[in-house]
């Protein structure tokens, strides 16, 4: 059987709920044919005590259904941020898929290659993981059509290039599941790293992604706003301007390029906020960003239960 075949098979397998997981969460393998470029002398992925997962050499889903009676058939791929360095599993990770659970939505946190492979690893992870997660859209309870990728800072970034770049050759490693569209169906993108030069751009996550004297040719292809089309998915922005990491600058010129493009946005710049907030409370505004995001989702129907 070939791969492309054996993951669509799996999708027959009746639908994975919360009631019928196993006691924790399912963890896929994102190359279970092999990692492209396989780097097996690193040793596994690591995860300290924050919950900050590094050295990952084992791209993987780690599977979180939507929670019961309230399946929406909305699935959302989740890229944690950490400046292509590390990942932060937890905060922008398990705890954005225990909230989109309560929505309604099955989430699929990503563990992506990054500082020790570089480019294009991270964004064949990405691309991949949408791929997979489309094949086996049966298996999971989810419509093919209802797949979105969430990022955070980094993982913004990279949520971004999986909106912009999905057809690129880059993101193809010649296996079957490459045949399967790669288009996420909508994002949201959390501070996300955009620019790659420039006064917006994060230096710390372009060194990690692109190296120390990256080719002007990389950096005009992973400045994601410049890679805009009409065919970018509907996006939503949230972004502060107490951001002292990656200023808000980055979300403002992804918004820009959406609209230059038509490309339905919505966009949230709050006052307060640091870098990485995550869900905190005490944010003034910020704080309500999950409420904002939940409108957004049901304004755009993907909270409405897809007919069957």
């Amino acid at each position: 059987m070939t791969q492309l075949a054996a993951a669509l098979a799996l999708g027959a397998a009746g639908p994975l709920s919360a009631s019928a997981a196993p006691a924790g969460p399912l963890v896929l393998p994102l190359w279970p044919e092999g990692v492209p470029d396989a780097r097996p002398e690193l040793g596994p992925n690591r995860i300290d005590e924050d919950g900050r997962t590094t050295n990952i050499t084992e791209p993987r889903l780690t599977v979180y259904p939507a929670a019961v009676d309230r399946a929406t058939g909305t699935a959302v791929i989740i890229c944690p941020g950490g400046g292509y360095v590390r990942q932060s599993t937890r905060r922008e990770g398990e705890q954005y898929a225990h909230w989109l659970s309560t929505l309604g939505i099955a989430s699929f946190v990503l563990t992506y290659r990054q500082v020790e492979f570089g480019h294009p690893a991270p964004l064949r992870d990405v691309l991949r993981a949408v791929r997979l997660v489309r094949s086996q859209a049966a298996r999971f309870g989810v419509q093919p059509d209802r797949i979105g990728v969430m990022g955070s800072s980094a993982g913004g970034h990279l949520a971004a290039s999986a909106g912009t770049l999905f057809d690129h050759s880059l993101g193809r490693t010649g296996a079957q599941l490459d045949a399967i569209s790669a288009r996420p169906d909508f994002l949201m993108l959390m501070y996300p790293v955009v620019a790659m030069d420039g006064a917006a751009a994060h230096a710390g996550s372009r060194k990690a992604l692109l190296g120390a004297a990256p080719s002007a040719a990389e950096v005009e292809l992973m400045s994601v706003e410049r890679q805009v089309t009409a065919r970018t998915p509907p996006t939503l922005l949230v972004h502060t301007q107490a951001d002292g990491s990656v200023p808000v600058e980055n979300s403002i010129l992804f918004y820009q390029a959406l609209t230059r493009a038509k490309v339905p946005a919505e966009m949230y710049l709050f006052e307060h906020g640091a870098h990485g907030m995550g869900m905190r409370d005490g944010l003034g505004t910020a704080s309500a960003w999950p409420r904002r995001a939940e409108e957004w989702l049901r304004e755009r129907g993907l909270l409405t239960p897809a007919r069957k």
